[in-house]
């Protein structure tokens, strides 16, 4: 039996991506459970938070996207080797995670025309300013997201990169920001990872 048994939804990649991809890198012995949108009303009360994704350890439940990919960047080699390395890593992951809940007061919007109109706010006045922080902050480190080199923070934002560009209605980010490409061809690239994701199923985001 694997030791590590993982639990997102089959047809995302969003926020179980990283997670996926960390657990290909470390080779860990895991199984990829893809939840389907018909079974998850079932398993949902079965969650540490009634949310997926969800990792389980010899038998025990952990939950949140973002603590699992810091905890198996930890795990292989992928924090800072500080308690201040670890405070840029989670600073950056933290900002992506701002971008993507900024958009997703937009994208989630049930009324139709407020959503039109918040997407077009948005687009003018808060999406430019943050992405290209976003930018700015890859150039900055040799085109990682923190600290100049590999981290479990450029694994989040590969895994996350397909979702955030349907998030925010953008499909031409990657010709108006190179580096967030470059990035994600960096993560998928890796050895390990591109096992992985070659014999994954085809995902929407």
């Amino acid at each position: 039996m694997p030791q590590i048994e993982f639990y997102y939804f089959g047809d995302f990649k969003a926020l179980g991506e990283s997670i996926r991809m960390l657990l290909a890198y470390g080779g860990e012995d895991w199984k990829d459970n893809r939840v389907t949108l018909e079974d998850w009303p079932n398993f949902k009360p079965k969650t540490p938070f009634g949310q997926m994704p969800v990792m389980v350890v010899e038998g025990k439940q952990y939950a949140q996207s973002i603590p699992i990919s810091r905890y198996l960047g930890r795990k292989h080699g992928l924090a800072g080797s500080n308690i201040e390395e670890d405070f840029l890593i989670d600073q950056n992951v933290e900002f992506i995670n701002e971008i993507r809940t900024k958009s997703a007061q937009v994208e989630y919007e049930p009324d139709a025309a407020l959503k039109a109109k918040k997407h077009e706010d948005y687009s003018k006045n808060v999406y430019p300013g943050m992405l290209a922080k976003l930018d700015q902050i890859l150039k900055e480190n040799k085109g990682h997201l923190a600290l100049g080199k590999l981290t479990w923070g450029d694994f989040v934002f590969a895994g996350i990169y397909e979702y955030l560009k349907v998030m925010l209605q953008a499909p031409d980010l990657d010709k108006r920001y190179p580096a967030f490409k470059k990035l994600v061809q960096t993560v998928y690239s890796l050895p390990k990872v591109k096992v992985y994701a070659d014999a994954a199923p085809e995902t929407e985001y």
